[in-house]
């Protein structure tokens, strides 16, 4: 018989957790604008990653020039969000 009342407390315990970290959760979120740049941020960083990576695996030197030209591009927009 405890058993059963021990489970009922423990699971009326975690809804009751459940229920308080939404509204905690969503007093500390970004608004989305904010969330946008963040991803646009992150996404020209891997996008320069990438571009090094290739650069440095890279052979053919048309293909070399291309891959700088395209890192001096990502790096002058990160730029952007660093003066931010």
């Amino acid at each position: 018989m405890a058993r059963g009342w021990q489970r009922e407390s423990a699971a009326a315990a975690a809804a009751g957790v459940a229920r308080d970290r939404p509204a905690t959760a969503s007093e500390n979120a970004p608004d989305p604008e904010t969330l946008q740049l963040l991803r646009k941020k992150e996404s020209i960083e891997l996008s320069r990653v990438r571009v090094i990576r290739e650069l440095k695996n890279s052979q053919n030197p048309r293909f070399k020039a291309l891959m700088v030209k395209a890192l001096a591009d990502l790096e002058a927009q990160l730029k952007t969000f660093k003066g931010d």
